[in-house]
């Protein structure tokens, strides 16, 4: 039992950015989530498919990594949904005064795009496991689960 409890709470820790607090936060600041997207595509009608798109991805993928349904799939989907926000809103290449020394707004979004990128890599070994017999796992049943709550080991690789 308390290897179950143990793979629940690591699994909330990977997943809860999202549900509740990105999720939320959608709802919660709608008009600021819409004005950031529109940042980047400045048709408005693009900036909220956007937020909604970005919300059912959050809501959607971190149930599927809770429950264990196609959660490989779902993990590798929400990897790739970090490494595109990471690129999309924390360009911190982009900010002037990008300094590793002293005050810097620019090395802030950097270790925000570090976190993002780490984070993918976290739903990735989550999606492929831990050695290259995983991957090729992931390629011939992408929609397979992990069974996360099993205590039969199942060789997740």
């Amino acid at each position: 039992m308390l290897s179950i409890v143990a793979v629940f709470a690591a699994r909330c820790l990977l997943i809860m950015l999202f549900l509740p607090f990105s999720a939320l936060d959608k709802i919660l600041n709608y008009n600021a989530a819409v004005a950031q997207a529109a940042a980047i595509v400045p048709a408005r009608l693009i900036a909220v498919t956007l937020i909604f798109a970005g919300f059912g991805v959050e809501v959607v993928m971190s149930l599927a990594i809770l429950t264990g349904v196609a959660d490989r799939l779902a993990a590798f989907i929400l990897a790739g949904y970090c490494l595109s926000t990471a690129l999309l809103w924390k360009q911190f290449w982009k900010t002037p005064g990008c300094r590793l020394h002293g005050a810097s707004q620019g090395r802030e979004i950097f270790w925000d795009f570090l976190k993002n990128v780490a984070l993918a890599g976290g739903f990735l070994l989550l999606a492929f496991g831990t050695n290259a017999a995983g991957v090729q796992r992931f390629l011939d049943h992408p929609m397979a689960s992990t069974h996360p709550y099993s205590l039969i080991q199942n060789g997740g690789g």
